[in-house]
């Protein structure tokens, strides 16, 4: 991209009013905002979002296809959903990719807790009614559990793994984000709601197969839970907000389970 059309879309940025932020109840009045949308802090071409996003979708292949027969061995391809995506974001930004992460202060970890229990109502919300309306299927990821060793590796890779499904939806809201913006020429708003349900829809589908292809709790209640953890990230611009927040939940859910099992074997 050339460095005239550069100094355009930042000069485009750097022009836009307030009234294209949200309010601070959603986003915080601290002025700063979204990474490579608008050629801030460097710009990404289209050839190169389109890399990104087939290297979030080669990490996921990674992630569901490599067998794992164990939480130990399993560590591996959860590493891989992370390290790939990662690594052709910095080979596409250079030093820029850590623009997805911001430091963590006191206030973001309350966040992190906040949004936890907020997603943990609305999917227990939307799960009864889906279940309900549609039936439901078990998420069986702490079936089988081992030792303690496996335990550990369990809450280990999945802390990795669900900083890839942060990753894995973040780019392409970014990348939607891009192509809305700076392409479509809407309005910074408008792209990021738009960005926000399709990046849910995208999240919900990849859960299909772990939910027996039951479309409407992969859609509705996954989709709906993804809509909450991405409010996370849009308040603070910050992935590790997101991924606490995700970490959080998923571990208090995954506890109650095997603690649960655990009890119903020992009767």
């Amino acid at each position: 991209m050339s460095n005239t059309h550069q100094s355009a879309e930042h000069a485009r940025h750097e022009s836009a009013p307030s009234t294209e932020r949200f309010g601070r109840r959603i986003e915080r009045d601290d002025d700063a905002d979204f990474p490579f949308y608008n050629g801030k802090p460097t710009t990404i071409t289209v050839g190169q979002w389109i890399a990104v996003w087939v290297s979030v979708a080669v990490g996921f292949v990674a992630l569901t296809q490599i067998p794992t027969p164990n939480n130990i061995v399993g560590l591996f391809p959860r590493i891989l959903f992370v390290v790939i995506p990662l690594t052709v974001l910095a080979l596409v930004t250079r030093d820029h990719w850590t623009a997805l992460f911001r430091r963590v202060t006191g206030r973001d970890v309350l966040l992190m807790f906040g949004f936890a229990a907020l997603n943990l109502v609305v999917t227990g919300a939307l799960g009864l009614i889906v279940k309900a309306l549609f039936g439901s299927s078990a998420n069986q990821a702490t079936d089988n559990m081992g030792g303690a060793l496996d335990i550990a590796a369990f809450y280990l890779g999945t802390g990795i793994q669900l900083l890839g499904e942060e990753i894995f939806t973040m780019l392409p809201f970014l990348a939607l984000l891009y192509f809305l913006y700076a392409k479509a020429k809407v309005s910074r708003k408008t792209a990021i709601v738009l960005a926000w349900l399709i990046s849910a829809v995208w999240f919900g589908a990849a859960h299909l197969p772990t939910y027996d292809w039951n479309f409407a709790q992969a859609l509705i209640v996954i989709g709906g839970a993804r809509l909450v953890l991405t409010l996370a990230y849009i308040r603070t611009k910050n992935l590790w907000v997101s991924t606490g927040a995700h970490i959080i939940n998923d571990w208090a859910m995954f506890t109650g389970s095997i603690v649960g099992g655990a009890a119903l074997i020992a009767l």
